[in-house]
């Protein structure tokens, strides 16, 4: 199955094959809501500094914390499945609207600087994947970015994660599964060590750790902005039990006060007939969010096609 993982190779855009590469985005888009990219502009230079200065950080900075949480919880001699926890150790960086890099105390000068140049470059090539999601959608150039904006730009963050062999992979996951709430969503992932898994047609699937990849999926909004033509889908990490795993989460997604819908464009029908989705404010969105992480997205679209209903949002 793994083999069947919708790989696509960015130089090929730019030559004869760029139609038949364009077809492979769209087909992932549509289902599997993930996919890797090869060859993204991105040198393999700065990665290798941004994974060195993140397993340091994480020996230096992160593990004995780690080791402590653990013990404090007694997740190394539990007994039964835990559905509360995640086998992770984590941090976040804020890099739009504005910057926190400053103000974490930990972070050496030399992690920070590259850690600035790599936010850039992934910043570039968020919005690049939009517009190419654009295209195949029939979407005029820039209309994702615009639809994300808000009033102060996108909201565009990394979680920073490290997941540390685990005695019980069996009793705790590293990360519990889940759709993302967001817009689109940007991975580097250790290239030694797996444990990222999508669910598609009702099987956890492998997402296969590639040498200087980055991995997208589509979050919650593109599925709604999409009226459903993409689809966000429910991943987890499954905790190993010998080798560090990191991953390098980036989310690039609606300001605050973006407000979300569907495209006209992809409503088919007369009025509201076919808008399969409701109109929200990113922010209500993402408050109901943090409750229900762990559990379906429908009843969340349900929610805010209740909040609508009650409180209409004039489009701008």
């Amino acid at each position: 199955m793994e083999m069947d993982f919708p790989v696509i190779n960015m130089e090929k855009l730019n030559g004869d094959e760029r139609g038949a590469v364009m077809d492979q985005i769209n087909d992932a888009c549509q289902n599997w809501g993930f996919f890797e990219l090869l060859n993204h502009g991105i040198s393999h230079e700065l990665m290798d500094k941004v994974e060195k200065l993140t397993k340091e950080h994480y020996r230096k900075r992160m593990e004995q914390r780690f080791k402590e949480m653990v013990a404090s919880k007694g997740l190394d001699s539990v007994e039964s499945e835990n559905n509360d926890t995640d086998w992770e150790s984590t941090f976040f960086l804020r890099h739009l609207p504005s910057s926190n890099m400053s103000q974490i105390p930990d972070l050496d000068q030399d992690y920070r600087e590259v850690m600035k140049e790599f936010a850039v470059e992934l910043e570039k090539l968020a919005e690049q994947i939009l517009d190419l999601l654009c295209q195949n959608l029939g979407l005029e150039k820039g209309y994702l970015k615009k639809a994300f904006y808000g009033s102060k730009g996108p909201n565009f963050g990394s979680k920073i994660s490290n997941y540390p062999p685990c005695p019980k992979p069996d009793l705790i996951k590293g990360l519990r599964a889940h759709t993302d709430a967001g817009g689109l969503i940007l991975l580097f992932q250790d290239h030694k060590v797996s444990g990222l898994q999508l669910l598609k047609d009702g099987k956890w699937v492998d997402v296969p750790p590639m040498h200087h990849s980055i991995v997208i999926n589509l979050g919650d909004q593109l599925e709604v902005i999409t009226n459903g033509k993409y689809k966000s889908v429910m991943h987890r990490v499954i905790a190993q039990t010998d080798g560090n795993r990191m991953s390098i989460a980036s989310f690039y997604n609606p300001g605050d006060d973006a407000v979300i819908y569907p495209a006209p464009a992809l409503v088919e029908g007369e009025g509201d007939k076919g808008k399969l989705y409701p109109k929200f404010v990113f922010d209500d969105y993402m408050k109901l969010y943090v409750g229900v992480k762990f559990e379906a997205k429908e009843p969340r679209f349900e929610a805010m096609k209740a909040m609508e209903s009650t409180n209409p949002i004039a489009t701008v």
